[in-house]
């Protein structure tokens, strides 16, 4: 294994540079969506991540331009799905034309409004506990409110700006 630069204190921190480096770490996808108005608002996160038991609590990082998440945070409940390993088109498809996201996608739907893929690894209904402004990206708290997971599949997962799968 070799290491591609020195690591200095005063190297350049372009954008790019910097999304090659966290594309080494790889990471599971989710599916955020919910009811807002009458129409199924969605879109795809790689940043996903459990953070406590006592509240349980999870979080995820959508960019501050998003055009998606100021309507979807207004929902009472959001459903998050983890993404299996078939999802690669799906998970395209949620980052896609807005009005297409969920064409040919089966969906259950919560009475409070959170919208979770049927078929997926784990589904959550949560609503916002708390958002984090963090740089040119918002963290979002999720206090979680119901939980199902199914066993067997294996997680999509996102790594060097592709998606793959594990081996096992």
């Amino acid at each position: 294994m070799s290491i591609v630069a020195e690591l200095t204190t005063n190297q350049d921190l372009d954008p790019q540079r910097l999304r090659e480096a966290f594309g080494v770490f790889p990471s599971g996808v989710v599916a955020v969506a919910a009811e807002v108005d009458g129409e199924l608002v969605g879109l795809a996160a790689s940043s996903f991540t459990s953070v406590s038991l006592e509240p349980p609590l999870v979080s995820f990082s959508v960019a501050n331009t998003s055009k998606t998440w100021p309507d979807l945070r207004r929902a009472d409940h959001l459903g998050l799905t983890v993404l299996a390993d078939h999802h690669g088109a799906v998970c395209r498809q949620l980052a896609g034309v807005p009005e297409r996201r969920f064409d040919g996608v089966e969906v259950s739907r919560t009475e409070q409004g959170a919208v979770t893929l049927d078929d997926g690894l784990a589904r959550f209904d949560c609503s916002i506990y708390r958002e984090v402004e963090a740089g040119d990206h918002t963290i979002v708290l999720l206090q979680l409110h119901a939980v199902a997971h199914a066993d067997g599949t294996q997680p999509l997962v996102f790594h060097r700006s592709g998606f793959t799968r594990l081996s096992v």
